[in-house]
């Protein structure tokens, strides 16, 4: 392994180069991978539009954060992995210790710990996140679904927090790769009736191959609140999941929910940005 490798640097808005930069180098706890796979989030795509995102990375910045790979390197305090090991790790690991860890909301940790450099050669697993949020990938899963594990978690998380129930109709906002996750988790482990809202067929379409049981179409013109309503006997989804982030769509959530519903605004809207709520 040389002390040199090719990575993409983050320098600012659409600032993306291709450079070579010193290997990272390992403190007692690290683990060095080289990096197998690297994906692409929404949130990687909201950095590089925008250049920057407040809490998880500052440019100039070695970029990515969702992998899979294997461990070259290890420090010497490193236990229960070695040198060999196909590993996935999360992007971040939360402290444990401060006010919203020790209620079990380890998400809004106040010292959340964030790693990136996935879209490099080798990539540095801090200890915590080591500790915390490192895996060994079993043998019959490849790289790259192994990589899906860090999105798939957080829509797990998400469907378990809404509380539904088998037979309850769940209305999914969004059909990228994240809304598509929400479609199939929602379909086979929870056994709910998802409608598929999104703005163009072919997103529709496969969101019915995944299970979806009805779909809507959200173009221009369309009205997909009525849609909604007609298919659920004018109640409304018993849950809405907002997959898309943007604040005219999470108003759009709430006016395709039944009155007691519950809708996770799953998608985070830019900085900055407000959301009316009709009171009555």
């Amino acid at each position: 392994m040389t002390d040199q490798m090719t990575a993409a640097v983050l320098y600012g808005k659409e600032q993306l180069r291709i450079e070579r930069v010193d290997v990272p180098r390992l403190a007692a706890g690290d683990v060095l991978v080289r990096v197998r796979t690297a994906l692409t989030c929404g949130t990687d795509v909201k950095v590089f539009r925008r250049g920057y995102h407040a809490r998880m990375i500052q440019p100039p910045a070695l970029f990515g954060h969702e992998l899979a790979g294997d461990i070259v390197a290890i420090g010497e305090e490193v236990q229960g992995f070695q040198i060999g090991d196909r590993v996935v790790a999360a992007n971040s690991a939360p402290c444990g210790k401060c006010y919203h860890c020790r209620r079990n909301q380890e998400n809004l940790c106040e010292d959340l710990l964030f790693n990136n450099g996935a879209y490099a050669e080798y990539i540095r697993i801090p200890a915590r996140i080591v500790q915390k949020n490192m895996y060994r990938i079993p043998a019959h899963v490849s790289y790259q679904d192994a990589a899906l594990v860090e999105p798939l978690s957080c829509v797990m998380r998400g469907l378990e927090e809404t509380g539904i129930q088998p037979s309850d109709s769940v209305a999914v906002i969004g059909l990228g790769p994240i809304g598509m996750m929400f479609v199939r988790l929602a379909t086979t482990v929870y056994k709910a009736r998802v409608i598929a809202v999104g703005r163009r067929q072919p997103q529709l379409d496969r969101a019915a191959r995944l299970g979806a049981a009805e779909t809507v179409l959200n173009d221009d013109g369309a009205d997909p609140v009525s849609a909604v309503h007609k298919l659920t006997d004018g109640r409304g989804a018993d849950v809405v999941i907002e997959a898309v982030g943007l604040p005219e769509v999470w108003q759009l959530a709430i006016k395709l929910l039944r009155r007691g519903g519950v809708v996770n605004f799953f998608g985070g809207c830019p900085t900055g940005t407000a959301v009316g709520v009709d009171t009555h």
